[in-house]
């Protein structure tokens, strides 16, 4: 029987229009990126595209299997150039992200984490019950400072009830803390590696441009498509379970009419000879 090969997420073509395969300076580079380099061009990397092509299917099949079995995978993306395409990508993934500052211990620290965003939540209820009519302007204005402090960091994980399944990462270098945290409580890494950075850091790299915001965005759009897949093959599955269970159900009879009583059982008469 004849298999139908799959159709690769990404192709050269759009990855070589948005700039994916520009390393950088060659006296910049980390040699562990040698396997993705193809060449050196006016004294900057060029990176290898298919085999770029190749890391962006595998890591988004990987990401599509977290995705479909429920679980979260954090993002972590705080430099300039990918924090906004990050924040509109993810969002609409429904998936937690970090853009503007790694706290330390976000990972191996995470119960305190946890609570500071309960905090969040409680100075909500505090201003919906009232609680804020008793309080000064004075007290009311810091309470409303340390809220926005921390909506701006960790607002955007607020559906992170526990440790993720995966991370995904912009800029090794720059995210090194986040990587470090994630490796040592055994969470995999996916992660966009420029030819400045150790791909062996990572469990899953995908060489790339990862200063340019069209190289970040392309890659950021086939990953997210691909969560986006396991999220509704994971709703398709439950929709179907859900619709098995109702005719599995057993019918009741109508309250109206009464269960049929059982035949009376005839004692068998005896007969005695005289």
């Amino acid at each position: 029987m004849q298999t139908t090969k799959k159709m690769a997420r990404a192709n050269f073509e759009e990855l070589l229009e948005a700039g994916v395969h520009f390393g950088h300076l060659k006296r910049k580079w980390h040699p562990a990126m040698a396997p993705y380099i193809f060449m050196e061009k006016n004294g900057i990397h060029i990176i290898d595209l298919h085999k770029t092509v190749a890391k962006i299917d595998e890591s988004a099949e990987a990401l599509k299997k977290i995705a479909k079995s429920g679980r979260k995978i954090l993002f972590v993306a705080t430099k300039k150039q990918a924090k906004d395409i990050v924040a509109e990508k993810v969002q609409s993934v429904g998936m937690p992200y970090i853009t503007e500052r790694w706290s330390g211990g976000m990972l191996t620290n995470f119960p305190t984490i946890r609570k500071a965003v309960k905090k969040m939540s409680a100075i909500d209820k505090m201003e919906q019950d009232g609680t804020f009519a008793s309080l000064s302007k004075r007290e009311i204005l810091q309470i409303n400072r340390q809220r926005e402090k921390l909506q701006k960091n960790l607002g955007s994980i607020v559906s992170l009830t526990r440790l993720p399944a995966a991370l995904f990462v912009v800029d090794v270098v720059r995210e090194h803390i986040a990587i470090k945290e994630a490796t040592r409580l055994g969470i995999p890494v996916f992660a966009i590696v420029d030819t400045n950075a150790d791909p062996n850091l990572v469990d899953f790299a995908i060489p790339g441009n990862d200063d340019a915001s069209k190289s970040v965005e392309i890659i950021l759009s086939k990953v997210c498509d691909a969560i986006q897949e396991g999220l509704s093959e994971r709703k398709a599955e439950k929709d179907k379970e859900a619709e098995v269970a109702t005719k599995t159900e057993p019918t009741e009879a109508p309250a109206d009419e009464k269960p049929a009583k059982p035949a009376r059982k005839t004692a068998a008469r005896k007969t005695t000879k005289k």
